[in-house]
This record gives structure tokens, C-alpha cells and sequence, in this order.
């Protein structure tokens, strides 16, 4: 060997030797990184015990049913309550107060009822009249009677002082507001006896209801995103199935046709986001002169309807401008790199022979998903109940000057209470779900263990898949006579070896990764509390970290992948895997850049086209933009939800059958690099990579004329 290989080599490791009797993965392996495999086991285990304690403590009808002031839920079945399913505000001009938005609760009694009020009316008045007056203790508490006189009745706070008209929103009483003439009114007026004989304006009221809504505006934009799924639900899942036929379909055409495939693929994809471009500058000029349309993203701020952005010539020029420089960037690589696709292709060749002698690996991603189904599901189950497992918390609410006032108070014996006697006219009301336990001091920290085990688990399942699929593969590559010397279910095989011996490894490398990914999370979570700050070098130095932590994100998933293929192939624990891979590619710096990322270029490309297609689709089936789909397509308050999520799902689909040919390029391109290492084309040590691959770098067997 020459002195300056010899030197290189020593730098980034020794290459393997020749070893007449390897014939792929290694069959006679031991357990690697038990310890923590070990530790993984007793992580799930908390896991499953923190889920049973949420599910012990949690209560999601905190989060579906309105709660009145005795901590109960309006409308929920079962109860007495069952037929009351709206809250009702007793004074709904008290939730004027700032301490609404501190406290997320309105100072003022509430009670769940059958029907909105529709009428305006004091309790002077209804006093009498009996019909008024029955009419009247609807909405009053219990134990109120019609021999008790007005003072007592609102000095007990049994009934509100008065009526306004009212409509049901997301479960709630709010006045029904509206303009006459520029005018704020309410019921058609403008004015209103506020029951203590003084007359009131209808615009006293808008701070009231914009503040008693202002934490339940969120819930309503989700409630209207839900109607919109329980409307398309069946369309989206239409649009999925499409996407997997299409991916399928590219699936099988590789198969066959790589070389034309992937010119088709490419041509597709410039036409493609060409054709975006085009629509993008037409929406643009069709704007032009229309009321409204000159307004800028930022004069317009946030909006809840996306459709809104649509509406004005800013965004389509955005989306012009960003689908432009898309397309020169996929020109210019594609010029540039236009000699380095036939190599590309040779392997996607290869790649797809390999996936014809393994065939189920094509639908292996369906397991996958069906374990981060789970993953995602016990997470998101959990998260609900720990958020739900708080208890009601009460507190003293007044209209003078108490020593009490918002100080936390027991409803059950408050009106014998030192608080009641000191405050005559305070109450003791629900504020909010909280609690002062052990085990709700540490709720945050159940919260952050349940992200963090997410994350481990679902890094853990990818990691599973990216091992599997490379044990097959490499079985496919190692073959000297194929399919003879593979096994005979290469996968099954694969996973099996995988997750007897390899647990441990799997989760050392997802540990890893996870610890990564929740430190971004804290990142994150900083930077979105800093954003006030005036302190620009804490968030010059917050953004810096931020993006450090992202590079290292990609650089540690890049190994890991390459750290499982060689676990795969020779039965190590993870880190002289990751040593082996690292230094193999290394070593082999000039064919990862020209082999392997043009590969996953094209191969994204190909996944970028199935999104294009499908998403095109969904936008003119959903936005109701071509006439033979009006009567067809749903009724939504926003068409973007259905088309957002197709394209995701989408995606999702495309890259869990393009993971599959992309594991698979990794694979044996890894085991490509090794066989340059191995062997050298003699008689006693001939190449086992394809024909195809050998024309192309100018290698030969021996008795083989160089092409």
C-alpha cells in the first residue's frame, strides 16, 4: 500500500480484509448495549406507570363540558345536569375585569341552563308578573322562592339583577350583539335597564363578552376545524388512498423502468411546480384593482380563515416567488449534476432488484406506521389525561373592598365561613383546575416525561425499521448466488436478529437522538417566552443554540442510520458501529457526496411529485375552483384544513415507501464501499456488485473485459 494511503487510512480507520467465508449479516452474535436495553425496560415501565396514574386522576370532560361555579359540568350525560348543556353568566359585564385574563374564569356566578335567555327583562319587573317570574327562576339557583323579597333574593346572589338577549357560542350565554346604523345594540336596542334602575348602553357589554371569549376563541376555531373533518373525512381518506396507489405505482415502475422513470420524475417535477408558478402569477394579476387586495401580510395580522390571505396579491406573489426559486434551484442541480445521474440510476437499478427479491419489504412500512400509531396515540392519551387531572380550585369573588377577595375558599361550608362573615357580599366560586398535592406539584415534570418517552419510542420504532430493512438488504447484496444463499424471509429474519440482539443498540441510538430533540423542545420553549425580551444578545445567543442543536440533529439521525446498517451486517454494539460506518464514508468522502445524495435527491424528487399531484388535486376538488366539483365537494368553514391535511398525509405515505428504497440505496451502497475495500476483482476475490455498477466506475471481474 502506498505511504500516503497508508496515511490516510490511518486517519480515518483500517479497511476491512478479505474473508473468504463472509456471506452477509452475521448470523453468530451476541446481545450488544444491554445496559440500555436494560434501562429502556424500566423507562417503559414508568411510562406505562405515569399513564396509569393519569388515567387514575385525569378527567377529559374538564376539557369537553363548560363548568359552572359549583365546579359541575354543564350538559353532561348521566347527570342532573344532562339537559342543561349551556353556562349562563349571572352579570356577564363583570368579565370586564382584567383578572378574567389572568385568571381564565369571569367573576361572577354561573349556572348551567336549558336555553339562552331571549328577552330582556329585570327581576323588578318579573317580580311581578308570575308568568315573568317563572319564566325568571330558570335561570336562578336553587332554593329561591317567591316569598322571599328582591333584596334577599340579590343579596344571596339566587338571580341575576337582569335578562339580555342572548345566543349559544361554544356552549355559552353571550349577549346577542349586533350595529344598526354604526350603532352597537343588543335585542335590537341600544339601551338597557341594568336592573338597579340605571340605564345602560349596549356597548358597556362588548368588553365584557370580548373578554369572557377571548380564552375560548381558540376552542371554537377548533371545533370548526373538527366540523370541517367530520364533513371531508371521507374525501381525505380518498385523497390518501390515491397518494399510496401513486407511490405504489412508482414503486413498481423502478421496478422496471428505473432509467425512464426517473427523467419522467424529473421533467414531472419541473412542469409541476412550473404550472404552480403560472397559476400563482395568475391569481396575482386577477387580483389586481380589486378592494383590499393591496393590503400587506403584515397590515393584516393573523386571521383564523386562511382563506382571508387568498384574498390579497401579497401572498400569491410569496408563493410565486418561493415556487421560483424551487425550480431554478432543481434546474441548476440537475445541470450540474446531470453526469452524476446515470450512476444515481445504476443504483436505483440495483436498488429496485433488491426490492424484487425482497418484495414485502414494500409494505413493511405499514408496521411501522401501525407502531407509531400506537406510540402517537399512548402519548397523546396521556398527555389529555395529565392536563385533565387537576382538582377545581374556588375562590372568593366580591364587588367592595374585601381582605379575602380571590383568596382560595371550600363552597360547602363558606357561608358559615370567617371569609363570609368579614365579606357579606362575597361568593365563593369556581376559578379554575389546579391543585396544591405532591402529585400536582410535579405535574409539569409527568408532562415533560411523557414528550421525552414519546420521543425515545418513536425514535425507536424508526430505528427498528431502518435496521430491519438493512439486514435484509445486505443479505440481498452479500448473496454470491441470489436468491439461493439469502434466507428464505429476509425480513422476518432481519427482525428477528434485530430485536433479540440489537434492542439495546436501538435504544442507545434513539436515547441519543431523543435527548437532542427535547433539548430543541426547551429551546424552543425559551424563545418563544423570550420574544418580548429587549435583551437582543440572549436572543442572538438563543438563536445560535437553536440552530447548533438543529445541525446536530441531522448529523446524529445521518449516523445512527449508518450505525444500524453496520449493526445489521456485523452484530456490534452502537458505538464501533457508528465508529465503522463513520470512518468507512470517511474514507470514501468524494462517492458519498456523488453517489449517495444524488440518489436521495432524486428519490426526493420523486416524493415531491407524488405531494405536487396530489395536492394540486385536493386545492381544485376542495376550493371548489372547477364547476364539476361544486356539488360534489363539502360545505367547510375553512378548505384548507382538508387540502393541508392530504398533502401531509400524503407526504407521509410517499416517504414511508420512498424510506424503503432510500434504506435500501443506503444499504447497499454502504456494503458497495465495502466490497471496493474486500475485494479487488481477482479470481479468489471478485466484486459482488452488479454489472451495471461495475460499467459505470470501470471496474471488472477478472475474465471480464473493462466497459
Amino acid at each position: 500500500m502506498p505511504e500516503e494511503d497508508q496515511e490516510y487510512f490511518g486517519k480515518h480507520g483500517e479497511p476491512r480484509k478479505y474473508d473468504p467465508t463472509f456471506k452477509g449479516p452475521t448470523q453468530h452474535r451476541g446481545c450488544t448495549d444491554i445496559v440500555c436495553c436494560i434501562f429502556f425496560i424500566l423507562a417503559i415501565l414508568a411510562y406505562f406507570a405515569v399513564g396509569i396514574l393519569a388515567w387514575s386522576q385525569g378527567d377529559p370532560r374538564k376539557v369537553i363540558y363548560p363548568t359552572d361555579s359549583r365546579g359541575q359540568f354543564c350538559g353532561q350525560a348521566g347527570t342532573p345536569l344532562e339537559k342543561k348543556p349551556l353556562l349562563f353568566y349571572f352579570n356577564i359585564m363583570k368579565c370586564a375585569s382584567p383578572m378574567v385574563l389572568l385568571e381564565f374564569q369571569c367573576p361572577t356566578t354561573q349556572m348551567c341552563v336549558e336555553k339562552c335567555p331571549d328577552r330582556f327583562m329585570t327581576l323588578v319587573k318579573a317580580y311581578t308578573n308570575s308568568k315573568d317570574f317563572n319564566y325568571y327562576k330558570t335561570f336562578c339557583k336553587d332554593g329561591m322562592s317567591s316569598s322571599m323579597s328582591i333584596p334577599d333574593i340579590l343579596r344571596q346572589g339566587l338571580c341575576p339583577a337582569m335578562l339580555t338577549p342572548s345566543k349559544p357560542f361554544t356552549r355559552r350565554c353571550f349577549p346577542a350583539l349586533g350595529k344598526q346604523d354604526g350603532v352597537i345594540t343588543v335585542g335590537n336596542t341600544s339601551h338597557f335597564d341594568d336592573g338597579s334602575g340605571n340605564m345602560r348602553d349596549a356597548k358597556d357589554l362588548v368588553d365584557g363578552v370580548k373578554n369572557a371569549t377571548v380564552v375560548i376563541e381558540a376552542r371554537q376555531v377548533v371545533m370548526k376545524i373538527f366540523e370541517d373533518y367530520t364533513q371531508s373525512w371521507y374525501w381525505i381518506l380518498i385523497g390518501l388512498v390515491i397518494a399510496m396507489l401513486l407511490s405504489l405505482l412508482f414503486i413498481v415502475l423502478l421496478r422496471f423502468l428505473a432509467g425512464i422513470m426517473v427523467w419522467i420524475m424529473v421533467a414531472l417535477v419541473i412542469i409541476v411546480i412550473g404550472y404552480g408558478i403560472f397559476h400563482c402569477y395568475m391569481e396575482y394579476a386577477a387580483l389586481k384593482g380589486e378592494p383590499g387586495a393591496d393590503v400587506t401580510l403584515q397590515d393584516l395580522g393573523f386571521q383564523a380563515d386562511f382563506t382571508v390571505y387568498l384574498q390579497i396579491r401579497q401572498t400569491w406573489l410569496a408563493f410565486m416567488i418561493i415556487l421560483a426559486i424551487v425550480e431554478v434551484i432543481i434546474i441548476l442541480l440537475l445541470i450540474f449534476l446531470r453526469k452524476r445521474l446515470l450512476i444515481a440510476i445504476a443504483l436505483i437499478k440495483e436498488a429496485s432488484r433488491a426490492i424484487g427479491y425482497v418484495m414485502c419489504s414494500l409494505f413493511y412500512p405499514l408496521f411501522t406506521f401501525l407502531l407509531l400509531a400506537v406510540v402517537i396515540a399512548y402519548w397523546a392519551v396521556t398527555a389529555v389525561f395529565l392536563s385533565t387531572s387537576n382538582e377545581p380550585v374556588y375562590k372568593v369573588f366580591n364587588d367592595s373592598d374585601c381582605e379575602h377577595s380571590r383568596k382560595t375558599c371550600d363552597p360547602a361550608n363558606f357561608s358559615t365561613s370567617l371569609m363570609k362573615g368579614q365579606c357579606p357580599d362575597s361568593e365563593c366560586l369556581f376559578a379554575f383546575y389546579g391543585g396544591e398535592t405532591v402529585y400536582h406539584k410535579y405535574l409539569i415534570g409527568l408532562q415533560f416525561y411523557n414528550v421525552f418517552l414519546f420521543l425515545w419510542c418513536a425514535n425507536f420504532v424508526t430505528a427498528l425499521g431502518q435496521m430491519t430493512l438493512a439486514g435484509a438488504f445486505a443479505s440481498y447484496y452479500w448473496a454470491f448466488v441470489k436468491p439461493d444463499d439469502m434466507p428464505s424471509f429476509p425480513i422476518f429474519s432481519s427482525l428477528g436478529r434485530s430485536l433479540r440482539y440489537h434492542t439495546g443498540t436501538l435504544a442507545f441510538g434513539s436515547l441519543i437522538l431523543s435527548t437532542i430533540q427535547i433539548i430543541r423542545v426547551l429551546l424552543e420553549y425559551l424563545d418563544h417566552k423570550l420574544k418580548g425580551a429587549q435583551n437582543k444578545c440572549a436572543r442572538f445567543v438563543l438563536c445560535c443554540l437553536k440552530c447548533c442543536f438543529w445541525c446536530l440533529e441531522k448529523f446524529v439521525k445521518f449516523l445512527n442510520r449508518n450505525a444500524y446498517i453496520m449493526t445489521a451486517i456485523y452484530g456490534k454494539n452502537f458505538c464501533t458501529s457508528a465508529r465503522d460506518a463513520f470512518f468507512l464514508l470517511m474514507r470514501n468522502m468524494i462517492r458519498v457526496a456523488v453517489l449517495d445524495k444524488v440518489t436521495d435527491f432524486l428519490l426526493f424528487l420523486g416524493k415531491l411529485l407524488i405531494v405536487g399531484l396530489v395536492g394540486v388535486f385536493a386545492f381544485f376538488f376542495f376550493s371548489g375552483r372547477v364547476k364539476a366539483f361544486e356539488d360534489t365537494a363539502p360545505n367547510l368553514h375553512y378548505y384548507w384544513v382538508p387540502i393541508l391535511t392530504v398533502v401531509i398525509g400524503s407526504y407521509l405515505i410517499a416517504h414511508g415507501f420512498f424510506s424503503v428504497y432510500s434504506m435500501c440505496v443506503d444499504t447497499l451502497f454502504l456494503c458497495f464501499l465495502e466490497d471496493l475495500e474486500r475485494n479487488d476483482g481477482s479470481a479468489e476475490r471478485p466484486y459482488l456488485m452488479p454489472e451495471s455498477l461495475r460499467k459505470v466506475l470501470k471496474k471488472k471481474n477478472k475474465g471480464q473485459p473493462a466497459e
